[in-house]
Order: structure tokens, then sequence, then C-alpha cells
């Protein structure tokens, strides 16, 4: 089989990169394609060295690996220009633009979504709001761009033979945006590389990337308001002089931490705290790994990462069902008064559902099941 897999950016290796890498890994003959690739990065992640990333128009525009995001309007375009028609079978790794190349009948097309476009569709508000574009002649630009990049993007999704959800949460959206079902194969997680620990020292743990929509702010208001109970905060970004400012003693900012610090943190803590609606969330999986509760915002991904249960033998953590300080106030609170401590055996055990070795075999069948069925509908008279 000739196989085809077409990511939006290599700028950075996050959780959608990860898919691409295991991706990769189970099929090491496909050719990789991206809207735009930065050239350091390619040379300096081990799952892309030494292969050729095949980039689009938008690579060759001025201050392309700083600014690539404000060519956005121009992404559909550029992935439209990918010239697949060589390839049995194409994988996109969606959360933009990726699933809409063009695909003929005799190909087969999977998309692995990990989201519609967010900013697109229903955080649109949230992202004008963000972006200071609500008003104003760059605002209605903003929101002119946005209303085609939707239209484009409900059209692209009839040359989709097959969307794969990263959640079930995701798999919801796409119904909602594209009215298609999805089968959900949850991302790989590198479990492994988080030692179980038992022993827990009293401190609670977040760790993100410090921008809005982690609500990081909200934990750390949260904390400040209860100032017997410490807080630790690893993680760096634009929001960083906001939490400086609403700190209290109590809570430890510790900005950007090398990996074997974050792990040993995480080990740690009597309970990891996560305030985003994330459409799966890697970070709670990974403290679960080491043994660790999760105190969680009930909604998005951590529905399905995280265990609310009354049953001590399926409890991984808490969810609280608000994004305000009191409601994640009376989770601790309510995480401080359970009658038995959570199981640490427990929580490494659920992280185990979502290893990287589960992705590879559920990923893989689902390949081999859709590209024999596909088969079928060509021979078939």
């Amino acid at each position: 089989m000739r196989i085809a897999i077409v990511h939006e950016w290599f700028t950075a290796i996050a959780g959608s990169e990860k898919v691409v890498e295991q991706i990769l890994h189970l099929f090491p003959q496909a050719d990789v394609f991206a809207v735009h690739a930065d050239p350091e990065t390619v040379r300096n992640t081990k799952f892309l060295q030494g292969r050729q990333v095949r980039t689009s128009f938008i690579s060759k525009l001025p201050r392309a690996n700083k600014s690539y995001r404000s060519y956005l309007p121009l992404m559909p375009l550029a992935v439209e220009q990918f010239d697949l028609s060589a390839y049995d079978i194409v994988i996109s790794s969606a959360h933009a633009v990726a699933k809409g190349v063009l695909t003929g009948p005799d190909q087969l097309h999977i998309s692995y979504v990990h989201s519609p476009i967010r900013y697109a569709w229903d955080l649109q508000h949230q992202y004008l709001r963000e972006s200071g574009l609500e008003h104003g002649l760059k605002g209605w630009l903003a929101k002119w761009l946005l209303h085609k990049i939707r239209i484009w993007d409900y059209r692209t999704a009839a040359g989709v033979d097959h969307f794969v959800a990263n959640s079930r949460f995701i798999g919801r959206r796409i119904h909602k945006v594209y009215g298609r079902d999805s089968d959900v194969i949850y991302p790989p997680v590198d479990v492994a590389a988080f030692d179980f620990c038992d022993q827990k020292q009293d401190y609670y743990l977040t760790a993100s990337r410090l921008v809005p929509y982690k609500r990081m702010d909200l934990i750390v208001q949260a904390f400040a308001r209860m100032p017997d109970k410490k807080l630790v905060v690893i993680g760096d970004g634009p929001d960083m002089p906001k939490l400086q400012a609403i700190a209290s003693p109590n809570v430890t900012l510790l900005g950007y931490q090398p990996f074997a610090e974050l792990k040993r943190h995480m080990q740690q803590a009597k309970a990891f705290v996560f305030a985003a609606e994330e459409d799966f969330g890697i970070t709670p999986v990974e403290a679960q790994a080491c043994g660790t509760p999760v105190i969680a915002y009930g909604k998005g991904g951590s529905l399905e990462t995280v265990v609310d249960s009354p049953d001590p033998g399926k409890a991984t953590g808490l969810w609280f069902p608000e994004q305000t300080a009191e409601s994640l106030m009376a989770a601790v609170q309510r995480f401080e008064s359970l009658p038995a401590p959570i199981s640490a055996q427990v929580c490494r055990q659920h992280a185990e559902r979502f290893s990287v070795q589960r992705f590879r075999d559920e990923f893989a069948g689902y390949v081999d099941q859709r590209w024999n069925q596909f088969q079928s509908t060509l021979t078939r008279p």
C-alpha cells in the first residue's frame, strides 16, 4: 500500500505530533506532508529525522516559522495543492485544515481528528474575545474570514471516508459540525515514561503552558483563598505575570522545569489539579500513571480520562462542575474529606488504558479493517 500522512504543521512536538509519531511507527514507508514544517524542528525530532517532509507554499512566505498561524486564511488553498493521486491510503492528522486534502474515489481517506477548527466553530467567540477582535474593522474581517473557513471546513468533510476522534467529546463535536459519525481511538500517552509512586507529600500540583484557556489563573485564585494548602505550579507562558500578581505565599511558581523535575513533582503530589476544557488532555493521564489522583474540571476529555466514582476500585479523581474558584475549592475540600484515599494503584491501572502500545494496536487494526472493506467495494461488480 502507498500511504500518505498529512499534518498541519511541525513547529513543536505536542500531543498531535505524538499521534503522527506513532502512525509513522506503524507505517514507516509512508510519505509525510505538512502545510508548514520548521526545518529546525524536523532536524531535532527523532521520528522525522531522515524524512522528507513535503510542505506547501506557506513555508516559502515571509516569516513563516514565526508567523505561520497568521497565514490561516491561505491554508485551505495550500492543503489543496498537495498532489496525493499516487497514494492508496491518505491519513490526515487534523485540528485545522489537514482533512481538506483532495482525494479520489479509488483512495481511502481516514482522518484522525484532534478537534474540528476550534476557533472557527464553537470557540469562535472566546477566540475573538481573547484576541481583542470582538469589535472594529479587524474584528469584522476576522469574523468574515472565519465564516469562509467554516463553509470550506464543512464542505471538505465530504472528502473523508472515515473519521476517527481522539475522544467521545470530539466525536460529538464532529457530529455537530460535520453531521458525521466517528470512531474513537484515544491518543497515545507515554505511560511507561512516568514511574509509579505511592508515597505522597503535602502539596497539590498543576502543570501547563500558561495561556488563557488553560485557566491556570483560576487554580491559583482558588489556592490563594485556601492558605493552609500548598500548590506548586510548573509551566511558563504569557500568563506568568498575571499569576505572579495573584499568587499567595502558599503558591509556588516554578516556571518551566525539565522533564525529570516535572515527573518528580507529579509522583509526589497528593493530587494533580486541571481546570481546562480539553479535547482529551494528556497531562492528567500522565499524573495518574505516576499514581497521582486528579481533580479536574468536569467537561471535555476529563470526563473520559478521570474517573469520579464512589467505588474505590474505580475512582482516580474528582470532577468539579464549574470553571470557578469556588467550584474548585469545594472539590479540594471533598477530596480531603474522602472516607479513604484514592488508590495510587487504581490510578496507574487506569492510565495504562491509554498507553502507546494500545494506540498502535487499535489504530493498526482500524486501518487494516477499513482498507479491507474499501478494497471489497472496489472489486464488487
